[in-house]
């Protein structure tokens, strides 16, 4: 805090502009907090247009991950905010023009399954709704929600930028992400195909492979004879858990170098359901070592079986419905469920002999609806997929590549830096992106599918009256919307170009942005597409850095759920123990890219804090009334003091500006409690009753709590402001509409 060398009182005056008085021992969160958030608000600090020399300051930028918009907030969300505004709050307090860009996500498929559950529970069917009117109904839903959540982000300290604030699914934004779907098409690397997805029979939907669940289960590997035509007592034999889709076979493959089975290849074998005939083939796909190294291939019902079927032309046979049932395709197990039919299938190979046998309690990967834990079911559909290894339109490289090179040439750093590997992984193994979604929440997708000459094509800026390829009138529009990670692929760009006016510069102003924070578990889901997109639709890096944090666990080390009851409220928490208690329990100990342990006596331990900073401030206060603010003449001891401080001040510092949250929390903890309030104050009390030594200790006093409060503040953003408010200031008239700390220059 620099009081200046050589003014004089007359320059300076001090400013008292805070109706509550630290008079109560205790800090009363709940009487202070709502104040203090309207005292920034009323400021208009929070607009980095609005900060003092806004225009001579260097952009910071971090945009908001978007809570959805169908529920309030949770404990995980309480430590995107602690971290996000911890940062924002450094570096505008660094003199940085700071922009928190706030906004809510329309969640598509998360947000339709929410609100039919919330149907269920009024008595009410969703079924009754027409498309318009299931839209109007969800649109008012996360209306409301929208603002719950607004208000719950203010509870927290979020010193967001709300005149910036944005959804998913605002017209501007719809418009710019409609704009990367042509961008797309016209690339040709936005493609319609059948391919097999991955289906959920219950939501009735399409899921890309990063939503799908794969657990671990116990199953049966069923052992099956399918006899060669003509050839008495001879057969293949092969391996299976799902011998209800024998009926879908359409060949026997192997690989061509297994030396077992080469003389079989170009024989005909009888499927032991429906007694048809099918070749044996052979494909250098085949696992050897898998089973028997006989593979049977269902080209409807699994991916790589559609592949090998793909490759040798083999009939396609779809014996199960979108509905979870088989079709009459599947001969006897027709009108039946998958595990209805898998018993079935059981008797009737047994009864003819085909069971050759079975391998109990076989360990095997199940794939689950994230959602409903329902079984996903391969299924063949028409489906909008985006080619992420195919080069991109005039260059050599793809999707794919602008990623992998974005992190290996350091454009981009991942921190923890241990993520690269998983991140270059996930990439190495990519698939093309099934981006279609069979519910009526979100993003309609504006694809047209023409009668005539079956092709299908993209219209974005107005609906077609004809085929743009035969000029057909009989087209049809597509019914899917697309998925919600794809939208929110484009946030950091989309958010900034979305404005108009005078913050139609903010792309151009604040683009790249700085900081990406959010949690290690959707580094594929949503941080890499947005890499991706950023990189492909403007040419830049969409952010400098990505910090990922772990999950929240209770003190068991237990990861949170209703099931468990160990559930943490975070709105529950900030009534009972106030928001700068949560925040600093929530990163102390927090390091990124592990989980975070919190517990209500964590939490309570740093209410116990709080009160701390309240009453050694309150002290130092009371013992300030006939302070000056002018420098004393220092002893060699006083100064020993003040250099510690300096040096917790650099340690911090760097601490914060090396993303080791944690440690800048530890380290102004301890200062504060162990060597401020426990040792200082302790020794000031004395000097400041001998006149002699009085005013040094009132300086010293008000050098280390005015540093001690801009060092705190980003972490524990209410208790700091209350006390500086009450705190004297001594101010340069032109200063004084900014006593606020939330602008107070950085230590």
């Amino acid at each position: 805090m620099d009081l200046g060398k050589n003014s004089s009182r007359s320059e300076f005056k001090i400013i008292k502009s805070f109706s509550i008085e630290i008079v109560n021992k205790t800090y009363e969160h709940l009487k202070i907090e709502q104040k203090i958030y309207r005292l920034w608000e009323k400021s208009g600090f929070f607009n980095p247009d609005k900060l003092p020399n806004s225009r001579k300051r260097k952009p910071f930028c971090i945009i908001m991950p978007p809570p959805n918009a169908n529920a309030p907030l949770h404990i995980g969300h309480g430590v995107f905010v602690a971290l996000e505004d911890l940062m924002i709050r450094y570096q505008r307090m660094k003199g940085k023009r700071a922009l928190w860009l706030p906004g809510t996500d329309h969640a598509g498929f998360e947000t339709q399954v929410v609100f039919e559950k919330e149907m269920e529970k009024q008595g009410k069917s969703v079924l009754e709704m027409n498309r318009e009117e299931f839209y109007k109904a969800v649109w008012d839903y996360t209306q409301k929600n929208k603002k719950i959540v607004k208000n719950q982000l203010k509870l927290l300290g979020a010193s967001c930028d709300w005149s910036r604030e944005k959804f998913t699914l605002d017209k501007d934004i719809q418009k710019i992400v409609y704009e990367t779907l042509k961008k797309l098409w016209q690339d040709g690397l936005l493609y319609r195909g059948k391919r097999i997805v991955n289906y959920c029979p219950k939501h009735k939907t399409a899921f890309s492979e990063l939503e799908v669940k794969y657990k671990e289960e116990k199953g049966i590997l069923y052992f099956v004879r399918y006899k060669i035509k003509e050839q008495k007592n001879k057969w293949i034999t092969v391996a299976t858990t799902r011998p209800e889709t024998i009926p879908g076979d359409s060949a026997i493959a192997v690989n061509p170098k297994d030396k077992r089975y080469q003389k079989f290849v170009g024989k005909v074998v009888i499927e032991p359901i429906t007694k048809r005939e099918i070749p044996v083939i052979a494909d250098k796909e085949v696992d050897i070592n898998f089973g028997t190294g006989a593979l049977k291939i269902t080209p409807a019902h699994d991916a790589l079986d559609f592949e090998i079927g793909q490759r040798h032309k083999l009939e396609i046979r779809e014996t199960l419905n979108f509905d979870g049932y088989f079709n009459e395709l599947a001969g006897p197990f027709a009108g039946l469920n998958v595990f209805e039919a898998r018993k079935k299938s059981t008797q009737i190979l047994q009864a003819n002999g085909s069971l050759e046998k079975e391998k109990k309690e076989y360990i095997h990967q199940v794939s689950h609806c994230y959602k409903c834990n329902s079984i996903i079911e391969p299924m063949l559909m028409d489906q909008w997929f985006v080619a992420m290894t195919k080069p991109i339109l005039g260059k050599n490289k793809s999707l794919r590549d602008l990623a992998v090179e974005a992190v290996e040439n350091k454009k981009i750093r991942i921190i923890p830096s241990r993520f690269e590997k998983v991140f270059f992984h996930w990439l190495d193994n990519i698939k093309d992106w099934n981006i279609s979604r069979q519910i009526r929440w979100g993003i309609p997708i504006p694809g047209y599918h023409c009668q005539h000459c079956q092709k299908f094509f993209i219209e974005t800026e107005k609906i077609p009256k004809r085929c743009i390829y035969c000029q057909s009138k009989n087209i049809q529009k597509d019914t899917d919307v697309l998925d919600t990670w794809f939208s929110s692929g484009q946030w950091p760009f989309a958010t900034l170009m979305s404005f108009k006016g005078p913050r139609s510069k903010d792309f151009k102003t604040f683009y790249p942005t700085e900081v990406m924070e959010t949690g290690w578990d959707i580094l594929f889901f949503w941080v890499a597409r947005m890499i991706i997109f950023g990189i492909y639709c403007t040419g830049k890096i969409p952010f400098k850095v990505v910090y990922l944090h772990g999950l929240v666990r209770d003190k068991d080390r237990q990861k949170m759920s209703k099931s468990k009851g160990n559930v943490i409220d975070p709105l529950a928490v900030v009534e009972t123990y106030g928001a700068d208690a949560l925040r600093m329990a929530l990163i102390i100990g927090n390091t990124a890219g592990n989980d975070i342990v919190i517990s209500e006596d964590k939490i309570r331990g740093y209410r116990n804090f709080a009160n701390k900073i309240w009453n050694a401030s309150r002290f130092v206060s009371m013992n300030l009334k006939d302070f000056d603010g002018q420098k004393p003449l220092l002893s060699p001891k006083d100064k020993k003091i003040l250099n510690g401080l300096r040096k917790t001040e650099k340690k911090v510092t760097k601490y914060l500006d090396n993303y080791q949250f944690s440690l800048a929390g530890e380290s102004l903890y301890h200062y504060f409690w162990h060597i401020f309030a426990d040792q200082i104050i302790e020794e000031m009390k004395k000097r400041i009753k001998a006149d002699e030594d009085k005013k040094q200790a009132q300086y010293i006093l008000y050098i280390i709590l005015g540093d001690c409060l801009k060092m705190l503040h980003p972490f524990m953003p209410f208790v700091t402001e209350a006390v500086w408010q009450k705190l004297p200031q001594y101010t340069p008239k032109k200063n004084q509409k900014n006593n606020l700390l939330i602008v107070s220059p950085w230590p």
